[in-house]
């Protein structure tokens, strides 16, 4: 092995079984299939077939767009057909915390049209990085993951409906070492998993929210940084699961408590390698940083869709959780949709803090990478700085409150279109449509007990 990753002419010989070939999905999940570890070289010439369903159903697997004719990607019409995942060798990786078992993910290939699936999100993140490139930047990212652990066992907790939560923290202990000590095994056998993994935890720590947690992870290449964050959330749900727990990456799991986010560091470095963020000699912010940052929220109303992609990210978004709030930014205020952090010129960069932790991070990252690129292009300006509590102004009349709302303005958006064409925003927003529709056609516990014998 070099590093954490591996030799796929020795994988066996090191003592692996199997390779799980994996791409995410549009909801940000690994979807793919297990091959032999004595065959995947067959794999790397050819691929592996997996039918075109993965990028047309719904959250749930339902299959009723599809049966529709909705998607000209994947239909009654066209027969549901396959596409070719190839291997991406350079992701070739333990998968640590599963005895004998590699990971390589890889990118969906169109052999109809001869040409790498333009919907995939790995796609869509590479063409991002590219267009990025032609300017001579570079972005380094890093993802804040929060999570709410549980010690009910996954199965057994869908079987009584997700009642009786028992939360791994009884009482909010955001930062408390003692807290975090009662569950160290659990986290230590996932940090040495993840590092193992070739993903490098730079801290963790439990949160204020009743079984909430957070893990932060080293800086990198965006698409290495996305192919991490999917990995590390398999990990942690894979690792709860063997340990008769279960883990939710929801936006806002339980009522009267926090949501959970996943909070988005950007930098950037020019061809040499070199910060550009900053003024020279200083840690000022330089006109890249601030254009960058005035692209973003320029857009991010548009992009709300992928960065509260479920009905339940609004229940975030929506709150006063510290969660973002409109075209807002701040040095160092956590109540803003932006906040510049870094002292140093090297270390200043700019934290997105609307994006939920169900969020998927390829979406994210390629909305936010276009928006700063368009920004940067533009030499955009950004609105006034946000001084004291950004909840303090009024809601901007342009976010989307709910999925519906999200789902019509990420569909006009003319930037969405020119940046990945009118079939890739088209399809989306069938999927976030349907979600809406879906929800609003389903009678909750919260109807009955609102109505049932007060109307």
């Amino acid at each position: 092995m070099n590093g954490y990753l591996l030799d796929p002419n020795t994988l066996t010989a090191n003592g692996f079984h199997t390779v799980i070939v994996g791409s995410p999905d549009l909801q940000g999940r690994l979807v793919g299939r297990r091959v032999p570890a004595d065959s995947f070289d067959r794999v790397i010439d050819d691929g592996v077939e997996v039918c075109t369903c993965v990028y047309s159903w719904d959250v749930a697997q339902d299959l009723n767009l599809v049966e529709a004719n909705v998607f000209e990607l994947c239909g009654m019409h066209n027969g549901i057909p396959d596409v070719t995942f190839k291997p991406d060798l350079a992701t070739l990786r333990p998968a640590a915390w599963l005895d004998g078992i590699a990971v390589c993910l890889a990118d969906p290939y169109d052999g109809r049209r001869g040409e790498y699936l333009p919907l995939s999100p790995r796609a869509l993140l590479k063409r991002q990085i590219d267009r990025l490139a032609e300017l001579g930047l570079h972005a380094k990212t890093g993802t804040e993951l929060e999570f709410y652990l549980f010690d009910n066992d996954p199965r057994q907790l869908r079987a009584d409906e997700f009642r009786n939560l028992k939360p791994t923290t009884v009482i909010p202990a955001d930062f408390m070492i003692h807290e975090g000590n009662v569950y160290e095994p659990f986290f230590r056998t996932l940090r040495e998993n993840l590092k193992n993994s070739g993903i490098d935890v730079e801290a963790a720590q439990s949160e204020w929210g009743t079984g909430q947690w957070e893990m932060t992870f080293r800086y990198g290449d965006p698409l290495e940084m996305a192919d991490r964050h999917v990995l590390y959330k398999l990990a942690v749900r894979d690792t709860a699961a063997s340990n008769a727990m279960s883990a939710t990456f929801m936006a806002k799991p339980l009522d009267k408590q926090p949501g959970s986010s996943c909070h988005v560091h950007v930098s950037m470095v020019d061809d040499a390698g070199e910060p550009v963020f900053a003024q020279p000699g200083t840690a000022e912010m330089a006109p890249v940083m601030t254009q960058a940052m005035a692209g973003v929220l320029d857009h991010a109303a548009e992009f709300m869709a992928w960065y509260a992609p479920t009905v339940n990210s609004y229940r975030r978004a929506n709150s006063a959780d510290v969660a973002g709030w409109g075209r807002t930014w701040g040095w160092d205020n956590r109540t803003t949709s932006v906040r510049v952090v870094g002292r140093r010129p090297k270390d200043l960069r700019f934290e997105f803090r609307l994006p939920g932790a169900d969020t998927n991070p390829y979406l994210t990252l390629t909305a936010l990478l276009a928006s700063a690129r368009d920004g940067i292009g533009r030499q955009a300006h950004l609105p006034p700085v946000t001084e004291g509590n950004a909840y303090d102004t009024p809601p901007d009349p342009e976010f989307p409150r709910h999925l519906g709302d999200a789902a019509r303005t990420f569909g006009k958006s003319p930037f969405a279109h020119q940046e990945f064409g009118k079939s890739v925003v088209e399809h989306f927003v069938a999927l976030l449509d349907h979600e809406w529709r879906t929800f609003l056609s389903s009678v909750s516990g919260w109807d009955l007990d609102r109505y049932f014998d007060r109307i």
